[in-house]
């Protein structure tokens, strides 16, 4: 469960304070996949970090329930000069997952073959990227946080990488941002709409989307 209770976050800008949300109470319930729907710039990845941890809101509390993922597919914080199986073998430690199970999943998912054992550094951008979603998904978290989970990769590699994240759903949750109407019926079952700093939370996940429609000013999933 994530809860938000009264939760502020501004930032200063050449016309005034911008708000990404303005006393936020609202509640996603465990086990439940959420659709975090906005326009460009309305603060859903602030949102999405200050979730994570990774930022404080100005005011209010976000209280959670279980094991949170750090941005699934997130690759800021690999170490460059060490190799894919040593950031693997590492971050499993750090999360007291077993070393060579975690190593194993990420070696055979992220399709990375000898490029596994060389720096990170020397990786293309989607070479880190599925390293990152290989291992973060390879975590068994209680929810997930989730950017564009699908966009790396070729159309299997897109495609194995939603059935794995399917297959996680069975015994979690998460909050997912996506730009796709489709995707978001792939993996959501429930949606919530941030505009203007307001949060409303549906059950019904075609209510959220024709409410997002809507303050777009459109009518067609894109």
């Amino acid at each position: 469960m994530i809860e938000f209770q009264d939760l502020s976050k501004s930032f200063g800008t050449p016309v005034g304070l911008k708000y990404v949300a303005r006393d936020i109470t609202a509640t996603f319930p465990s086990k439940v996949s959420v659709a975090l729907l906005g326009r460009n710039g309305a603060g859903k990845s602030t949102l999405m970090q200050m979730i994570g941890g990774g930022m404080q809101p100005d005011s209010g509390t976000i209280r959670i329930t279980g094991s949170i993922s750090w941005p699934v597919g997130f690759s800021g914080s690999f170490h460059a000069d060490l190799t894919g199986r040593q950031n693997t073998r590492f971050i499993a430690r750090v999360y007291g997952v077993d070393t060579d199970d975690l190593t194993e999943f990420v070696e055979d998912f992220a399709e990375l073959d000898s490029h596994f054992d060389l720096p990170v550094r020397k990786y293309s951008s989607g070479m880190r990227s599925r390293l990152a979603f290989g291992i973060s998904i390879g975590i068994p978290f209680d929810t997930y946080l989730v950017d564009e989970v699908t966009s790396v990769g070729d159309a299997a590699f897109k495609r194995k990488s939603r059935l794995v994240f399917e297959e996680r759903m069975k015994s979690a949750g998460a909050v997912v941002v996506s730009h796709s109407m489709d995707q978001v019926r792939q993996l959501c079952e429930t949606g919530a709409v941030l505009e203007d700093g307001l949060l409303t939370y549906y059950d019904d996940l075609e209510e959220a989307i024709a409410h997002h429609h809507h303050n777009l000013g459109t009518t067609k999933d894109s």
